[in-house]
Protein backbone atom coordinates (compact mmCIF):
# COMPACT_ATOMS: atom_id res chain seq x y z
CA UNK A 1 0.00 0.00 0.00
CA UNK A 2 1.18 3.52 -0.84
CA UNK A 3 -0.07 6.78 0.67
CA UNK A 4 0.45 10.48 0.08
CA UNK A 5 0.21 12.58 3.23
CA UNK A 6 -0.36 16.34 3.13
CA UNK A 7 0.02 18.48 6.25
CA UNK A 8 -1.49 21.94 6.63
CA UNK A 9 0.16 25.04 8.05
CA UNK A 10 -1.20 24.61 11.57
CA UNK A 11 0.28 21.08 11.63
CA UNK A 12 3.76 22.48 10.85
CA UNK A 13 3.73 25.77 12.73
CA UNK A 14 6.39 24.81 15.29
CA UNK A 15 9.01 22.20 16.16
CA UNK A 16 6.52 20.57 18.51
CA UNK A 17 4.02 20.18 15.67
CA UNK A 18 6.78 18.89 13.38
CA UNK A 19 7.47 16.15 15.91
CA UNK A 20 3.81 15.13 15.90
CA UNK A 21 3.91 14.99 12.10
CA UNK A 22 7.12 12.95 12.13
CA UNK A 23 5.58 10.45 14.55
CA UNK A 24 2.50 10.11 12.33
CA UNK A 25 4.57 9.48 9.19
CA UNK A 26 6.91 7.00 10.87
CA UNK A 27 3.99 5.11 12.41
CA UNK A 28 2.94 3.83 8.96
CA UNK A 29 5.49 2.59 6.42
CA UNK A 30 3.01 3.17 3.60
CA UNK A 31 3.20 6.99 4.08
CA UNK A 32 5.81 7.43 1.40
CA UNK A 33 5.20 10.87 -0.13
CA UNK A 34 4.82 13.99 2.02
CA UNK A 35 3.37 17.35 0.90
CA UNK A 36 3.96 20.14 3.46
CA UNK A 37 2.40 23.59 3.65
CA UNK A 38 4.20 26.68 4.95
CA UNK A 39 4.23 27.18 8.75
CA UNK A 40 0.91 28.54 9.97
CA UNK A 41 -0.01 30.33 13.17
CA UNK A 42 1.55 29.09 16.43
CA UNK A 43 -1.07 30.99 18.43
CA UNK A 44 -4.13 33.10 17.66
CA UNK A 45 -2.31 36.45 17.25
CA UNK A 46 0.58 34.94 15.29
CA UNK A 47 1.26 35.61 11.59
CA UNK A 48 1.43 32.89 8.95
CA UNK A 49 4.79 32.63 7.17
CA UNK A 50 3.09 33.12 3.80
CA UNK A 51 1.68 36.46 4.98
CA UNK A 52 5.11 37.42 6.31
CA UNK A 53 6.59 36.67 2.87
CA UNK A 54 3.94 38.79 1.16
CA UNK A 55 4.73 41.69 3.50
CA UNK A 56 8.45 41.29 2.96
CA UNK A 57 8.12 41.23 -0.82
CA UNK A 58 5.87 44.31 -0.78
CA UNK A 59 8.82 46.27 0.65
CA UNK A 60 11.13 44.82 -2.02
CA UNK A 61 8.70 45.92 -4.75
CA UNK A 62 8.86 49.46 -3.40
CA UNK A 63 12.68 49.37 -3.28
CA UNK A 64 12.61 49.62 0.52
CA UNK A 65 14.80 47.73 2.96
CA UNK A 66 13.26 44.30 3.58
CA UNK A 67 16.19 42.69 5.40
CA UNK A 68 14.64 42.90 8.89
CA UNK A 69 11.40 41.24 7.77
CA UNK A 70 13.32 38.53 5.93
CA UNK A 71 15.47 37.96 9.03
CA UNK A 72 12.30 37.43 11.11
CA UNK A 73 11.12 34.81 8.60
CA UNK A 74 14.47 33.04 8.80
CA UNK A 75 14.22 33.14 12.59
CA UNK A 76 10.88 31.31 12.37
CA UNK A 77 12.51 28.51 10.42
CA UNK A 78 15.61 28.45 12.63
CA UNK A 79 13.33 28.05 15.64
CA UNK A 80 11.89 24.89 14.04
CA UNK A 81 15.32 23.59 13.00
CA UNK A 82 16.80 24.12 16.47
CA UNK A 83 13.72 22.65 18.16
CA UNK A 84 14.15 19.49 16.08
CA UNK A 85 17.87 19.28 16.86
CA UNK A 86 18.87 19.40 13.18
CA UNK A 87 22.24 20.60 11.88
CA UNK A 88 20.57 22.05 8.78
CA UNK A 89 21.34 25.62 7.65
CA UNK A 90 19.06 27.64 5.32
CA UNK A 91 21.54 30.51 4.88
CA UNK A 92 22.15 29.71 1.19
CA UNK A 93 18.42 29.55 0.47
CA UNK A 94 17.76 32.88 2.20
CA UNK A 95 20.60 34.54 0.32
CA UNK A 96 18.97 33.39 -2.92
CA UNK A 97 15.54 34.61 -1.76
CA UNK A 98 16.99 38.03 -0.87
CA UNK A 99 18.59 38.26 -4.32
CA UNK A 100 15.36 37.22 -6.08
CA UNK A 101 13.30 39.67 -4.02
CA UNK A 102 15.68 42.49 -4.94
CA UNK A 103 15.32 41.48 -8.59
CA UNK A 104 11.51 41.54 -8.17
CA UNK A 105 10.94 37.89 -9.00
CA UNK A 106 7.21 38.26 -8.35
CA UNK A 107 4.60 37.77 -5.62
CA UNK A 108 4.05 34.14 -6.56
CA UNK A 109 7.73 33.35 -6.15
CA UNK A 110 7.64 35.09 -2.76
CA UNK A 111 4.58 33.20 -1.57
CA UNK A 112 5.97 29.84 -2.68
CA UNK A 113 9.09 30.09 -0.53
CA UNK A 114 7.17 29.20 2.63
CA UNK A 115 6.39 25.72 1.34
CA UNK A 116 9.79 25.38 -0.35
CA UNK A 117 11.74 26.02 2.86
CA UNK A 118 9.41 23.88 4.98
CA UNK A 119 9.85 21.07 2.47
CA UNK A 120 13.64 21.21 2.87
CA UNK A 121 13.31 20.99 6.65
CA UNK A 122 10.79 18.15 6.45
CA UNK A 123 12.97 16.12 4.06
CA UNK A 124 15.99 16.62 6.31
CA UNK A 125 14.01 15.65 9.42
CA UNK A 126 12.57 12.49 7.88
CA UNK A 127 15.57 11.47 5.81
CA UNK A 128 13.46 11.61 2.62
CA UNK A 129 14.48 12.93 -0.79
CA UNK A 130 13.47 16.56 -1.45
CA UNK A 131 11.77 17.25 -4.79
CA UNK A 132 11.33 20.92 -5.68
CA UNK A 133 7.77 21.23 -7.01
CA UNK A 134 8.93 23.77 -9.62
CA UNK A 135 10.75 20.94 -11.41
CA UNK A 136 7.82 18.52 -11.45
CA UNK A 137 4.52 20.46 -11.49
CA UNK A 138 3.89 22.57 -14.58
CA UNK A 139 1.44 25.25 -15.65
CA UNK A 140 0.29 26.61 -18.99
CA UNK A 141 0.80 30.34 -19.63
CA UNK A 142 -2.88 30.98 -18.85
CA UNK A 143 -2.44 29.54 -15.35
CA UNK A 144 -4.05 26.14 -15.95
CA UNK A 145 -2.25 23.04 -14.75
CA UNK A 146 -0.34 21.32 -17.55
CA UNK A 147 -1.65 17.90 -16.55
CA UNK A 148 -0.04 15.89 -19.33
CA UNK A 149 3.49 17.17 -18.68
CA UNK A 150 3.08 17.13 -14.88
CA UNK A 151 1.88 13.55 -14.65
CA UNK A 152 4.52 12.35 -17.12
CA UNK A 153 7.50 14.01 -15.39
CA UNK A 154 6.30 13.67 -11.79
CA UNK A 155 5.00 10.13 -12.30
CA UNK A 156 8.33 8.96 -13.75
CA UNK A 157 10.29 10.53 -10.88
CA UNK A 158 8.06 9.10 -8.13
CA UNK A 159 8.24 5.64 -9.70
CA UNK A 160 11.99 5.81 -9.11
CA UNK A 161 11.78 7.36 -5.64
CA UNK A 162 10.93 5.31 -2.58
CA UNK A 163 10.18 8.24 -0.25
CA UNK A 164 10.03 11.96 -0.99
CA UNK A 165 8.91 15.37 0.20
CA UNK A 166 7.24 17.60 -2.41
CA UNK A 167 6.33 21.10 -1.17
CA UNK A 168 2.77 22.16 -1.80
CA UNK A 169 1.14 25.23 -3.35
CA UNK A 170 3.40 25.91 -6.36
CA UNK A 171 4.89 24.69 -9.61
CA UNK A 172 6.41 26.48 -12.60
CA UNK A 173 5.65 27.77 -16.08
CA UNK A 174 7.57 26.42 -19.08
CA UNK A 175 10.13 29.22 -18.71
CA UNK A 176 10.85 28.19 -15.12
CA UNK A 177 9.01 31.10 -13.50
CA UNK A 178 7.29 30.01 -10.29
CA UNK A 179 3.50 29.77 -10.45
CA UNK A 180 1.23 29.16 -7.46
CA UNK A 181 -2.21 27.69 -7.01
CA UNK A 182 -4.85 29.77 -5.27
CA UNK A 183 -4.68 30.07 -1.47
CA UNK A 184 -4.92 26.63 0.11
CA UNK A 185 -3.38 25.08 -2.99
CA UNK A 186 -1.24 22.60 -1.08
CA UNK A 187 -4.36 20.41 -1.03
CA UNK A 188 -4.23 20.42 -4.83
CA UNK A 189 -0.52 19.53 -4.85
CA UNK A 190 -1.24 16.56 -2.59
CA UNK A 191 -3.95 15.40 -4.94
CA UNK A 192 -1.67 15.75 -7.99
CA UNK A 193 1.11 13.79 -6.27
CA UNK A 194 -1.39 11.09 -5.27
CA UNK A 195 -2.62 10.77 -8.86
CA UNK A 196 0.91 10.80 -10.34
CA UNK A 197 2.17 8.14 -7.92
CA UNK A 198 -1.08 6.13 -8.28
CA UNK A 199 -1.27 5.66 -4.52
CA UNK A 200 -4.00 3.82 -2.65
CA UNK A 201 -4.95 6.67 -0.30
CA UNK A 202 -4.44 10.41 0.02
CA UNK A 203 -4.34 11.50 3.68
CA UNK A 204 -4.95 15.19 4.24
CA UNK A 205 -3.92 16.17 7.78
CA UNK A 206 -5.26 19.34 9.32
CA UNK A 207 -6.38 20.71 12.71
CA UNK A 208 -9.90 19.22 12.67
CA UNK A 209 -11.02 15.58 12.78
CA UNK A 210 -12.50 15.53 9.31
CA UNK A 211 -15.34 17.41 7.67
CA UNK A 212 -18.15 18.70 9.85
CA UNK A 213 -21.85 18.83 8.97
CA UNK A 214 -21.90 22.61 9.49
CA UNK A 215 -19.59 25.54 10.16
CA UNK A 216 -18.41 25.36 13.82
CA UNK A 217 -18.44 29.17 13.92
CA UNK A 218 -22.23 28.98 13.53
CA UNK A 219 -23.11 25.61 15.09
CA UNK A 220 -21.57 24.72 18.44
CA UNK A 221 -19.72 21.40 18.22
CA UNK A 222 -21.31 20.17 14.95
CA UNK A 223 -21.32 16.43 14.23
CA UNK A 224 -18.54 15.00 12.03
CA UNK A 225 -19.11 13.47 8.61
CA UNK A 226 -17.78 9.90 8.46
CA UNK A 227 -18.05 9.39 4.68
CA UNK A 228 -18.77 11.81 1.87
CA UNK A 229 -18.63 11.52 -1.92
CA UNK A 230 -16.51 13.71 -4.19
CA UNK A 231 -19.67 15.33 -5.58
CA UNK A 232 -21.05 16.14 -2.14
CA UNK A 233 -17.78 17.63 -0.98
CA UNK A 234 -17.40 19.75 -4.09
CA UNK A 235 -20.86 21.20 -3.54
CA UNK A 236 -20.04 22.01 0.08
CA UNK A 237 -16.54 23.33 -0.70
CA UNK A 238 -17.91 25.62 -3.41
CA UNK A 239 -20.44 27.04 -0.95
CA UNK A 240 -17.87 27.86 1.66
CA UNK A 241 -16.88 24.67 3.52
CA UNK A 242 -13.14 25.17 3.96
CA UNK A 243 -11.62 21.86 5.08
CA UNK A 244 -10.37 20.99 1.60
CA UNK A 245 -9.59 23.13 -1.46
CA UNK A 246 -12.42 22.42 -3.96
CA UNK A 247 -10.00 21.81 -6.88
CA UNK A 248 -8.20 19.09 -4.91
CA UNK A 249 -10.92 16.64 -5.81
CA UNK A 250 -10.35 16.40 -9.56
CA UNK A 251 -6.91 14.70 -9.83
CA UNK A 252 -7.77 11.91 -7.37
CA UNK A 253 -11.30 11.51 -8.69
CA UNK A 254 -9.96 10.52 -12.10
CA UNK A 255 -7.86 7.80 -10.48
CA UNK A 256 -10.49 6.66 -7.99
CA UNK A 257 -8.22 7.48 -5.04
CA UNK A 258 -10.04 8.14 -1.74
CA UNK A 259 -9.11 11.08 0.50
CA UNK A 260 -8.98 10.75 4.27
CA UNK A 261 -9.22 14.02 6.25
CA UNK A 262 -7.38 13.52 9.56
CA UNK A 263 -6.45 15.56 12.65
CA UNK A 264 -2.72 15.97 13.36
CA UNK A 265 -3.46 16.62 17.03
CA UNK A 266 -5.80 13.62 17.32
CA UNK A 267 -4.37 11.02 14.92
CA UNK A 268 -6.45 8.27 16.51
CA UNK A 269 -9.70 9.88 15.29
CA UNK A 270 -11.31 8.19 12.29
CA UNK A 271 -11.67 11.40 10.30
CA UNK A 272 -13.69 11.71 7.10
CA UNK A 273 -13.36 9.45 4.06
CA UNK A 274 -13.97 11.18 0.73
CA UNK A 275 -14.81 8.63 -1.95
CA UNK A 276 -16.24 8.41 -5.46
CA UNK A 277 -19.22 6.39 -4.27
CA UNK A 278 -20.15 4.40 -1.20
CA UNK A 279 -22.77 1.98 0.10
CA UNK A 280 -22.33 3.48 3.57
CA UNK A 281 -25.52 5.25 4.51
CA UNK A 282 -25.33 8.72 5.98
CA UNK A 283 -26.20 8.87 9.65
CA UNK A 284 -28.62 11.65 8.73
CA UNK A 285 -30.69 12.48 5.64
CA UNK A 286 -28.30 15.33 4.88
CA UNK A 287 -24.52 15.10 4.64
CA UNK A 288 -23.68 18.75 5.21
CA UNK A 289 -24.77 22.38 5.21
CA UNK A 290 -22.69 25.25 3.85
CA UNK A 291 -23.30 28.73 2.57
CA UNK A 292 -22.04 32.16 1.60
CA UNK A 293 -23.26 35.69 2.11
CA UNK A 294 -23.05 38.61 -0.28
CA UNK A 295 -25.26 37.88 -3.29
CA UNK A 296 -27.59 39.98 -5.42
CA UNK A 297 -30.70 38.79 -7.23
CA UNK A 298 -31.71 40.43 -10.52
CA UNK A 299 -35.37 39.62 -11.25
CA UNK A 300 -36.31 40.07 -14.90
CA UNK A 301 -39.95 40.09 -16.06
CA UNK A 302 -41.31 39.90 -19.60
CA UNK A 303 -44.68 38.71 -20.86
CA UNK A 304 -44.44 35.52 -22.93
CA UNK A 305 -40.78 35.10 -22.01
CA UNK A 306 -41.14 31.32 -22.20
CA UNK A 307 -42.00 31.41 -25.90
CA UNK A 308 -39.17 33.76 -26.90
CA UNK A 309 -36.31 31.66 -28.24
CA UNK A 310 -32.90 32.81 -27.03
CA UNK A 311 -34.16 35.07 -24.25
CA UNK A 312 -31.99 33.46 -21.57
CA UNK A 313 -28.91 33.65 -23.80
CA UNK A 314 -29.47 37.38 -24.39
CA UNK A 315 -29.75 38.07 -20.66
CA UNK A 316 -26.63 36.09 -19.82
CA UNK A 317 -24.74 37.83 -22.62
CA UNK A 318 -25.08 41.07 -20.65
CA UNK A 319 -23.37 39.51 -17.65
CA UNK A 320 -20.72 37.81 -19.78
CA UNK A 321 -19.85 41.11 -21.46
CA UNK A 322 -18.88 42.56 -18.08
CA UNK A 323 -17.06 39.48 -16.80
CA UNK A 324 -19.68 38.52 -14.21
CA UNK A 325 -20.45 34.85 -13.61
CA UNK A 326 -23.85 33.80 -12.34
CA UNK A 327 -24.50 31.38 -9.46
CA UNK A 328 -28.12 30.34 -9.96
CA UNK A 329 -30.87 31.07 -12.45
CA UNK A 330 -34.37 29.97 -11.34
CA UNK A 331 -37.09 30.91 -13.80
CA UNK A 332 -40.88 30.93 -14.34
CA UNK A 333 -43.15 31.50 -17.33
CA UNK A 334 -42.68 35.27 -17.38
CA UNK A 335 -39.79 35.71 -14.94
CA UNK A 336 -36.10 34.92 -14.69
CA UNK A 337 -33.91 35.56 -11.67
CA UNK A 338 -30.12 35.73 -11.81
CA UNK A 339 -28.03 35.40 -8.65
CA UNK A 340 -24.53 36.92 -8.75
CA UNK A 341 -21.82 37.89 -6.25
CA UNK A 342 -22.58 41.37 -4.96
CA UNK A 343 -18.96 42.67 -4.96
CA UNK A 344 -18.61 41.69 -8.66
CA UNK A 345 -21.90 43.33 -9.59
CA UNK A 346 -22.00 46.57 -7.61
CA UNK A 347 -19.57 48.57 -9.72
CA UNK A 348 -21.11 47.45 -13.00
CA UNK A 349 -24.81 47.22 -12.17
CA UNK A 350 -26.08 50.09 -14.34
CA UNK A 351 -24.06 48.99 -17.38
CA UNK A 352 -25.37 45.43 -16.97
CA UNK A 353 -28.99 46.61 -16.63
CA UNK A 354 -28.63 48.83 -19.69
CA UNK A 355 -27.30 45.88 -21.70
CA UNK A 356 -30.14 43.61 -20.52
CA UNK A 357 -32.64 46.22 -21.70
CA UNK A 358 -30.84 46.61 -25.01
CA UNK A 359 -30.43 42.88 -25.68
CA UNK A 360 -33.58 41.29 -24.17
CA UNK A 361 -36.11 44.16 -23.91
CA UNK A 362 -37.68 43.10 -20.58
CA UNK A 363 -40.80 44.71 -19.15
CA UNK A 364 -39.13 45.36 -15.79
CA UNK A 365 -36.03 44.57 -13.73
CA UNK A 366 -35.81 44.49 -9.93
CA UNK A 367 -32.66 44.12 -7.83
CA UNK A 368 -32.45 42.77 -4.29
CA UNK A 369 -29.11 42.87 -2.46
CA UNK A 370 -27.58 41.46 0.73
CA UNK A 371 -28.65 37.87 0.19
CA UNK A 372 -27.08 34.65 1.41
CA UNK A 373 -27.15 31.25 -0.31
CA UNK A 374 -27.24 28.03 1.71
CA UNK A 375 -26.59 24.58 0.23
CA UNK A 376 -28.15 21.55 1.92
CA UNK A 377 -26.25 18.58 0.48
CA UNK A 378 -26.74 14.86 0.87
CA UNK A 379 -26.88 11.67 -1.19
CA UNK A 380 -29.52 10.44 1.26
CA UNK A 381 -31.98 13.13 0.13
CA UNK A 382 -32.81 11.21 -3.05
CA UNK A 383 -34.44 8.39 -1.09
CA UNK A 384 -35.97 10.57 1.63
CA UNK A 385 -39.50 11.92 1.18
CA UNK A 386 -40.35 15.44 2.21
CA UNK A 387 -36.81 16.85 2.53
CA UNK A 388 -37.73 20.21 0.99
CA UNK A 389 -40.85 20.32 3.15
CA UNK A 390 -38.77 19.81 6.31
CA UNK A 391 -36.44 22.63 5.27
CA UNK A 392 -39.37 25.01 4.67
CA UNK A 393 -40.96 23.94 7.95
CA UNK A 394 -37.77 24.61 9.90
CA UNK A 395 -37.29 28.02 8.28
CA UNK A 396 -40.94 28.98 8.77
CA UNK A 397 -40.74 28.00 12.44
CA UNK A 398 -37.66 30.24 12.77
CA UNK A 399 -39.63 33.05 11.03
CA UNK A 400 -37.22 33.22 8.10
CA UNK A 401 -38.45 34.36 4.70
CA UNK A 402 -37.12 32.21 1.83
CA UNK A 403 -36.08 34.31 -1.15
CA UNK A 404 -35.19 31.45 -3.48
CA UNK A 405 -35.11 27.68 -3.65
CA UNK A 406 -33.36 25.66 -6.34
CA UNK A 407 -32.95 21.89 -6.69
CA UNK A 408 -31.27 20.00 -9.51
CA UNK A 409 -32.53 16.73 -10.97
CA UNK A 410 -29.70 14.86 -9.22
CA UNK A 411 -31.46 15.55 -5.90
CA UNK A 412 -28.03 15.89 -4.37
CA UNK A 413 -28.50 19.41 -3.07
CA UNK A 414 -31.08 22.09 -2.38
CA UNK A 415 -30.06 25.75 -2.54
CA UNK A 416 -31.96 28.25 -0.39
CA UNK A 417 -31.68 32.02 -0.65
CA UNK A 418 -32.27 34.17 2.47
CA UNK A 419 -31.38 37.66 3.67
CA UNK A 420 -27.86 38.05 5.01
CA UNK A 421 -29.35 38.95 8.39
CA UNK A 422 -31.12 35.55 8.52
CA UNK A 423 -28.14 33.51 7.30
CA UNK A 424 -26.83 32.09 10.59
CA UNK A 425 -30.32 31.59 11.99
CA UNK A 426 -31.31 29.64 8.86
CA UNK A 427 -28.33 27.28 9.10
CA UNK A 428 -29.09 26.64 12.78
CA UNK A 429 -32.74 25.88 11.97
CA UNK A 430 -31.83 23.42 9.19
CA UNK A 431 -29.15 21.73 11.31
CA UNK A 432 -31.55 21.36 14.22
CA UNK A 433 -34.34 19.69 12.27
CA UNK A 434 -32.08 17.23 10.41
CA UNK A 435 -29.43 16.48 13.04
CA UNK A 436 -30.49 17.43 16.55
CA UNK A 437 -34.19 16.61 16.54
CA UNK A 438 -34.29 14.53 13.29
CA UNK A 439 -37.97 15.36 12.82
Amino acid sequence: MKKVVKFGGSSLASAEQFMKVGAIIRADESRRYVVPSAPGKRFSDDTKVTDMLYGCYALAEQDEDFSDKLAKIQARYNEIINGLGLTLSLDTQFEEIASKFAAKAGKEYAASRGEYLNGIIMANYLGYEFLDAAQYIFFHEDGRLNSEKTYAVLGEKLAQTERAVIPGFYGALDDGKVKTFSRGGSDVTGSIVAAAAKVDLYENWTDVSGCLIADPRIIHNPRPIKAITYRELRELAYMGASVLHEDAIFPVRKEGIPINIKNTNKPEDEGTMIVESTCRQSEYVITGIAGKKGFVSINIEKDMMNSEIGFGRKVLEAFEKHGISFEHMPSGIDTMTIFVHQPEFEGKEQQVLADIHRLAHPDSIEIESDLGLIAVVGRGMKAAKGTAGRIFSALAHARINVKMIDQGSSELNIIIGVKNSDFEKAIKAIYDIFVETQL
